[in-house]
Parts: structure tokens; C-alpha cells; sequence
């Protein structure tokens, strides 16, 4: 325990006294966070505190090692600690990259990738699994679920860092919750080991809490992440695994909480799924009026008491220690739906969605029913028979009435049209009824016959049984679209309109959808007949 306090100590004292360098630094050579829309801070803040945060805590392992005591003996350059620290230099360094010249999202987590991987090849793994009784082992995706495990607490910590003091003040919690664990197991290594990351992260507070003058940056925010992931793991290859990860866990509750449902919100919203935005837990506080020192202070008690039960958790081996959990878990629950998270997931926005989901991949009845009429247009071998076809679509659809323009000549026989009134204009385009007589709708009801062969530049008119033409086409509820129906060499065709009484019926979510695929097949049957033409 001296040994483990002494490291607590010497890593609070050197990072009180290498913040303010480091944050000289950062102000010297242009690592500096500006006020932005989603910044909290009104004026330029070094964002150099990482490596503040990383050179108390080497510089206190190496002065460990003088102390030549039973612990500090233990921290000898095995596989697994030789890894570890490579690791941690490849995170440590991405991140001071992009605190001075900013990095993509993709080439940072490329090098979060090939830490973990190295940890992994060092044998930091997480092979097996035990909690209550249940065991789970991941064999071959082992690596995955490591590399999961790594790449998690490191975005949990980077994320979280959006208040003055908060990732630091949550990373000192669990590292405080984690020396307990390690001591009550006689892993006194990692408890040295944990020490000496809550020193620092001790000694950094005192200059990034609100109002903060220096940020930890992308550098700190990373090591942190991937220390508190190594050493977890590190300490549960002699223990019981469940036990150990669940620490972490449920010490870092509401970060990890935070990276999971961020790009989930930002996908159900559209947005870039690892794009930045304010709609963090801490931005939501804040957004509920909080100022950031209370929204902080929540969130530090949110964490406290997330610690504890950890720890009561763990230390406790029957039923007791699922009943904590579902009460986290409601606890959870409940906080979420005060931040008003559930908005993203109400169940008629998901219902919507997957209904829309499921309608697009052709599982719904009726979207198949709609593609069989689309097959049936595409099949027509004459514009008489795509006008049948695709009036069939359109009462489908409930639409009350349509007209098709064709702009260039067809050779049209047959029967079945449905005739406009001799006298009149056509409400829809204007036309004179007589002159677009020859060839028209299609109906329910048999009408004129068309005799011989008819080469025709009309119009073709159909309504649905129960809409006056020549009354309701005045109404104001009408919904009226105008569809262009051009080829794939941008030569016009002709036009479709399309009428529908909102009063009557309304239209479904994916009605407008399934008009632009029936002008789309339209129009490929168009072109296939002209192609057909002599």
C-alpha cells in the first residue's frame, strides 16, 4: 500500500507541475481548441494537456523502479507490459499529431486499430468470459472482441471530453474504484499501476476544471482510454474475467453509454455516424439550462455512485448482484429518457422507418403486389396495353385521375378505351376535349373501340369510378403532380399528371415513392416501343 501511494503522490506532483509547460507549449507552437458552435469555451484554449497527462505518468514508473520494493520489483519488461507501453506511445502520438495538425477520422482510428492489435499480439487479450456463474468463451474472435474492448474506452474517454473536467474527473473515479479492486485481489501492480493514472489525472483537474486553461486534447483523452482498457484486462488474466471488465464498465457507465448510442442517434437522424455534433450527455444537460460546473457535478455523481455499485457488485457472488444490475439498467433507462433520447427512438418514428425498411427491400405484400404491375407495364407490347397496365397501378395507388401526353407517334390497336366528353376542355391539361377523343383512358366500364391501325400524338385520360372530372378537378384539397418522362438521352417523351382528392383518402408514406417508380417503368416501356416501331 506505501508503494501504491508514494506512485499517487509522485504522479499528482509532476503533473501539477508539467500542465502549466505543457499548456506554454500548446499556446507556443498552435495547439490550440477555438470557440465553435459545439465549444463551450468563448476564448482559444491550449488543447496540450495530453502530454502533461503522459509524462507524469512514464516519469513516475520510472521512479517507481528506485524504490526497489515488492511491487515496484514486479514491473519488469515482460511480453505483455513491453506491448502495452507500444501501444500506448502509437495512441499517445496520433493524438498530439492531431492536437497540432488535425487528423480524419479515418487515419485516427486506423492507428486506435493497430494499438489494440499490438496489445493483443502481447497478449492482453480477452479470450474467456465469467460472470455469475456463466461462462463464455470467444476463441477465434477473440481478436475482435479485444480490439472492441480497446477502441471502445478509447472513443468513450475522447468523447466524454466536452466539459472542462470531465473526462479527467471520471477517469480519476474509475482509476480510484479500480485500486480497490486490485488491492482487495492482492494485484498490487495494477493497483501501482492505476495509481499512478489517478495521480495525473488528479493534477491535470486542477487546471481543466471549470473555467478550464488547458484541454487534455485528443492525446490525453486517448491514452487514457487505452490505459484504463490494457490494465483492465491485465488485471484479469489472473482473476475472474466478468469481474474485472465489469468495473470499467460500470465506472465509466455514462461515456461508454455516450459512444455506443452516438452513432446509432446520428444514423436514425441521417447525420455522418462519427460526425461531431451537441447532442452528447453533457450537451443535454447543458441544454436543459444547467451551467457546465453543475452538469459536471451531476455527471461526477452519476459516476460515484455508479462506482460503488460496481464494487458491491463484484465483491458479491448470488442473485443480489443481477437484481443491482437491473436496477442500473432501469436507472439508465430513466436517466435517457429525461435527457430525451427517446425522441430518436419513438416507436411510430421506428415504426415508420422500418416500415419504409421493408416496403424499399420488397417484404411487404403490398409493395410486391405493386412490383407485379410494374413487371405487367414493362411487358406491354403496345401503348394500349401499357395504358391498361398502368391505370391498374394508379387505382392501386388510389389516385382519382391521370393523363399521359405522348409526344411522339405510336401505332395503337384495340379496344377498351374510355372517351372524354365530345365537348369541354380537359381539366388537366387544358386541351380541347374533341381534339384528344381518338384515344383515351382506360376504365372500369368498356367504352369506345378504336378501329384499325391509329398512328397518334394524344392524350390518355383515365379517372376512378365516383370523381367527376369535370367538377372535383376544382376542389382544394386536390394533391397535383406533373411528371416529366425524359429518357436516358433527355428527350422528352411526354407528360404524366396525376390527381388525388386528400379529402377522400390520404396518402401512405410510400405512395410518392411508387410514382416515381411507375414513371420510371413507364418510361422504359415507352422506349422499348419506339424501338419497335417501323
Amino acid at each position: 500500500m506505501t508503494t501504491i501511494l508514494a506512485t499517487f503522490i509522485i504522479s499528482l506532483i509532476l503533473s501539477l507541475a508539467l500542465t502549466p509547460l505543457a499548456g506554454r507549449l500548446g499556446t507556443r507552437f498552435g495547439a490550440l481548441d477555438k470557440p465553435q458552435e459545439r465549444k463551450a469555451h468563448i476564448r482559444p484554449i491550449p488543447r496540450s494537456g495530453g502530454m502533461a497527462i503522459f509524462l507524469a505518468f512514464i516519469l513516475t514508473l520510472a521512479i517507481s523502479t528506485l524504490f526497489m520494493t515488492d511491487v515496484s520489483n514486479k514491473l519488469i519488461l515482460e511480453k505483455k507490459i513491453v506491448f502495452f507501453f507500444i501501444g500506448i506511445l502509437i495512441v499517445f502520438a496520433v493524438g498530439l499529431f492531431d492536437d497540432f495538425h488535425r487528423l480524419s477520422p479515418i487515419v485516427k482510428f486506423f492507428f486506435q486499430v493497430i494499438a489494440a492489435s499490438v496489445a493483443f499480439y502481447g497478449g492482453l487479450r480477452i479470450d474467456f468470459f465469467s460472470f455469475l456463474g456463466l461462462g463464455l468463451h470467444f476463441g477465434v474472435v477473440s481478436y475482435f472482441v479485444t480490439l472492441f474492448w480497446f477502441i471502445l474506452l478509447i472513443n468513450a474517454i475522447n468523447l466524454i471530453d466536452g466539459l472542462d473536467g470531465l473526462a479527467a474527473g471520471i477517469t480519476f473515479f474509475a482509476s480510484l474504484v479500480l485500486i480497490i479492486l486490485s488491492v482487495l485481489r492482492n494485484e498490487y501492480l495494477i493497483g501501482m499501476l492505476f495509481a499512478t493514472l489517478a495521480g495525473t489525472c488528479l493534477g491535470f483537474l486542477r487546471y481543466n476544471f471549470n473555467p478550464a486553461s488547458i484541454f487534455m486534447g485528443d492525446s490525453g483523452s486517448y491514452f487514457l482510454g487505452y490505459a484504463i482498457a490494457g490494465l483492465s484486462i491485465m488485471g484479469s488474466i489472473k482473476s475472474q474475467v466478468g469481474a474485472a471488465m465489469l468495473i470499467p464498465v460500470l465506472a465509466l457507465g455514462i461515456p461508454l453509454f455516450d459512444t455506443i448510442l452516438s452513432p446509432i442517434r446520428r444514423f436514425v437522424r441521417g447525420r455522418k455516424m462519427f460526425h461531431p455534433d451537441k447532442g452528447h450527455v453533457h450537451h443535454r444537460l447543458v441544454g436543459m439550462g444547467l451551467t457546465t460546473k453543475k452538469a459536471v457535478w451531476i455527471i461526477y455523481a452519476i459516476t460515484f455512485c455508479l462506482c460503488a455499485i460496481a464494487i458491491f457488485v463484484v465483491n458479491i457472488r448470488d442473485e443480489r448482484a443481477g437484481l443491482f444490475l437491473i436496477v442500473v439498467g432501469a436507472g439508465a433507462v430513466a436517466f435517457i429518457q429525461k435527457l430525451g433520447y427517446f425522441e430518436y427512438f419513438a416507436s411510430d418514428k421506428l415504426y415508420g422507418w422500418f416500415k419504409d425498411l421493408s416496403d424499399e427491400a420488397g417484404f411487404s405484400h403490398d409493395r410486391r403486389s405493386f412490383l407485379n404491375l410494374q413487371i405487367a407495364i414493362g411487358e406491354s407490347e403496345d401503348l394500349e396495353e401499357l395504358w391498361l397496365n398502368a391505370c391498374r397501378a394508379l387505382e392501386k395507388l388510389k389516385l382519382d385521375m391521370a393523363e399521359m401526353d405522348i409526344k411522339t407517334g405510336f401505332r395503337v390497336q384495340g379496344s377498351g378505351f374510355k372517351g372524354l366528353p365530345s365537348e369541354g376542355m380537359n381539366p388537366l391539361s387544358g386541351m380541347d376535349g374533341r381534339e384528344s377523343k381518338k384515344l383515351k383512358g382506360v376504365g372500369n366500364n368498356p367504352g369506345t373501340k378504336i378501329e384499325g391501325n391509329l398512328r397518334c400524338k394524344e392524350k390518355l385520360f383515365w379517372t376512378r369510378d365516383g370523381f367527376d372530372s369535370s367538377n372535383d378537378i376544382y376542389k382544394e384539397s386536390l394533391l397535383k403532380l406533373e411528371l416529366p418522362l425524359i429518357d436516358n438521352g433527355n428527350k422528352m417523351l411526354g407528360t404524366l399528371w396525376l390527381i388525388k382528392d386528400l379529402n377522400t383518402d390520404s396518402i401512405s408514406h410510400y405512395t410518392l415513392r411508387r410514382v416515381e417508380h411507375l414513371r420510371r417503368t413507364v418510361i422504359g416501356t415507352l422506349e422499348k416501343l419506339m424501338k419497335s416501331e417501323p
